[in-house]
């Protein structure tokens, strides 16, 4: 396939972008694992699991409030804002900071959940709370609140995990943007998407294993995404 064209969006009937850390960090997001990650200043058996938050809740929801914070002085790039402007496009994120929302795409599906919502484990309850501090850390049962966010040690929900999954595999275009795809069960997307006949298009600067892809694109999202799909910004792509 020749990149050097740019896609027409209105050939695609339903167009999958599936994003991970590289996208966010484009925008000044700090990214989770690897060097320099916020895992690598915190113990995330201190701050990010649910034995932490039974031990100590309000110390683990001061911490992400800080990542709360840290996000709310981000804002989306390029990337973002081109994704969000094609209408026939489905988000599948792996990112819990919303900034696909913020810059205006409404269909997202959010696999390890999203920093802006908080749920109540004794009711089941769901709140959408968006700010740099939570507006209440206490459910109206009294119980607490937590991050409904996906840490480590959970699983991860099966009705958004199929949700996920059947998007993908009616998709005629698939778009893989700063993941490494190589933590199950989301490494198995680009398989499901070939499976339906859709063309596959991984974005990232970095190399990574995967052979799935139709096209390969070493460039940064904003870059890439802008050129692929804005004709008037792109630059030539170069894999």
């Amino acid at each position: 396939m020749n990149h050097a064209q740019p896609f027409d969006p209105s050939a695609y009937r339903l167009i999958v972008f599936f994003t991970g850390a590289g996208m966010s960090a484009e925008s000044g997001v700090p990214t989770y694992r690897g060097k320099g990650g916020v895992w690598e200043q915190y113990d995330f058996e201190t701050y990010a699991c649910q034995r932490a938050f039974e031990r100590d809740p309000e110390k683990v929801l001061e911490f992400h409030e800080l990542r709360r914070r840290a996000v709310l002085d981000c804002q989306p790039h390029d990337g973002h804002r081109t994704i969000a402007g094609m209408p026939q496009a489905c988000v599948v994120t792996q990112n819990i900071d919303g900034m696909h929302q913020r810059a205006g795409s409404r269909n997202v599906i959010e696999l390890h959940g999203s920093l802006w919502r908080l749920r109540c484990e004794t009711c089941k309850s769901v709140k959408e709370d968006v700010g740099r501090r939570y507006e209440s850390r206490r459910c109206g049962c009294g119980d607490w609140l937590r991050p409904d966010i996906t840490w480590f040690g959970d699983l991860l929900d099966e009705k958004v995990m199929r949700q996920a999954s059947a998007r993908i595999a009616s998709c005629d275009l698939f778009v893989s943007i700063g993941t490494s795809g190589t933590v199950w069960p989301a490494a198995g997307f680009p398989a499901l998407a070939r499976e339906a006949g859709a063309v596959c298009v991984e974005i990232n600067p970095e190399p990574t294993a995967s052979n799935r892809y139709d096209l390969v694109i070493s460039q940064s999202a904003c870059t890439a995404l802008t050129g692929l799909f804005n004709p008037g910004k792109r630059d030539d792509a170069r894999t």
